[in-house]
């Protein structure tokens, strides 16, 4: 689109005045998510309808969100499910579009396109630059298909370095905010999950380039990493946990085959002492998601360490790490992306790092068969380890005889006997 004339310092109401019936809306999430547009979006039911929020998971818990009484004015398309999603999808509100994170912007512009998109950018810089500098999933893609482009201006993002820098002049209209950055809710790890953590560091060598996620089991393998050396970070989301790791000097960079001496991410969610690191920070690149989580573009970092979660896992190895049965729960993210990429990476190892059971200990994770409707989000050819507070499973090289061997040996003692009976009954061993 051809650059709109800007309408100087406006507010959040004149946005909200640009929404008509019809239209498309995406925005930036987790660090960059305009929290004054999306918690006042709702008030503009009263006047459109067939409105579509696309939602690549949307922190906040804002009515837009909530409230499905505006079922057919503001429905919500989503890549991701989070609490939100899940406990509306029986509205009909909702609805999930299957994506890998590395086709995220793409896929989305060639579903439904946005025609609005909507930022929250650090200010502007002497050259008249702001920066999405905590979200580059799609933003380029969205703003390439949007006529509208917002910006909500906020001085708490940091400008960080990367793909991150936009003429302001690109905005159709903007307006301040003086928000406090989303982070993430407090995820301290159990004995459970320093266990696995310390499995998992076991894998992990000095030199290695690697890949987290967020919550209880990745920040105690962080914690569990901080005496190694020369780390190098290429992952989707930046966390506090990487942010520790980056302080006390684990984390160099120093060794990697692409972008050395940079941790690369497409997006950011944590503290504010990691907000803080990044600001104006060269060891920092974002980039789109369509770079970051590109399966060949990982694999290119010799020794690339992908570490992941899931809700399911059978005796062959298929991993579901996005539905209960057929409930969709999340999504599939980038776990594929960084699964496939670590297995092809010269050196690279994939981990699944689990709990062996759910629901308070009554519900083995480790299955015979994935329950009936389950999602496999990674495929049993890719998967490498999988990992519980009993161990190691190799599955990389192995027969299914010897994998099932293998996950028996680490699930929870209390389920391995039934899991050998049924896989007995099924000819699986």
């Amino acid at each position: 689109m051809e650059p709109a004339d800007l309408i100087n310092g406006g507010t959040v109401a004149g946005a909200l005045d640009l929404i008509q019936s019809g239209d498309v809306i995406s925005t930036t999430i987790y660090g960059c998510e305009p929290t004054l547009f999306l918690s006042r979006l709702h008030t503009v039911a009263s006047r459109v309808e067939r409105v579509r929020l696309w939602s690549l998971n949307i922190m906040g818990p804002y009515p837009v969100m909530t409230d499905n009484s505006l079922k057919g004015r503001i429905d919500v398309c989503s890549i991701f499910y989070n609490a939100s999603c899940r406990a509306g999808n029986p509205s009909g509100r909702y609805s999930l579009l299957p994506l890998d994170l590395h086709r995220v912007g793409a896929g989305i512009v060639e579903a439904l396109p946005p025609t609005v998109f909507v930022a929250a950018v650090a200010p502007p810089d002497a050259d008249g630059n702001v920066y999405l500098s905590l979200d580059l999933e799609a933003g380029w893609e969205f703003m390439e298909a949007a006529d509208r482009i917002i910006f909500e201006i906020n001085p708490n993002i940091p400008r960080v370095c990367g793909e991150t820098k936009v003429p302001l002049s690109r905005a159709s209209y903007w307006y301040p905010s003086n928000t406090p950055l989303p982070n993430p809710p407090p995820a301290p790890a159990g004995e459970t999950e320093r266990t696995i953590a310390g499995f998992v560091s076991s894998l992990i060598r000095d030199g290695d380039c690697i890949q987290l996620g967020i919550g209880a089991m990745p920040n105690a393998v962080g914690d569990a990493l901080m005496d190694k050396r020369d780390l190098g970070v290429h992952t989707e989301m930046l966390t506090s946990s990487m942010g520790r790791l980056i302080r006390c000097g684990a984390v160099t960079n120093a060794r990697k085959n692409i972008n050395p001496g940079k941790a690369v991410a497409a997006f950011a969610w944590g503290d504010q002492a990691l907000y803080d690191l990044m600001r104006d920070n060269p060891a920092f690149c974002m980039r789109r998601a369509a770079y970051v989580n590109n399966p060949f573009q990982i694999a290119q970092n010799d020794n690339m360490v992908s570490v992941n979660a899931a809700l399911q896992i059978d005796l062959t190895g298929q991993i579901c790490s996005e539905s209960i049965g057929s409930r969709q729960f999340s999504g599939t993210g980038g776990a594929a992306d960084f699964a496939y990429g670590a297995f092809h990476s010269r050196g690279g190892r994939g981990i699944i790092a689990v709990t062996s059971t759910a629901r308070g200990g009554t519900v083995s994770r480790i299955q015979p068969q994935l329950s009936p409707g389950s999602v496999v989000s990674i495929s049993r050819n890719i998967v490498d380890h999988v990992v519980t507070e009993y161990g190691i499973a190799r599955l990389r090289g192995r027969t299914v005889r010897q994998r099932m061997e293998n996950l028996i040996a680490v699930a929870h003692p209390d389920f391995r006997g039934e899991l050998r009976r049924q896989a007995e009954k099924l000819l699986l061993l």
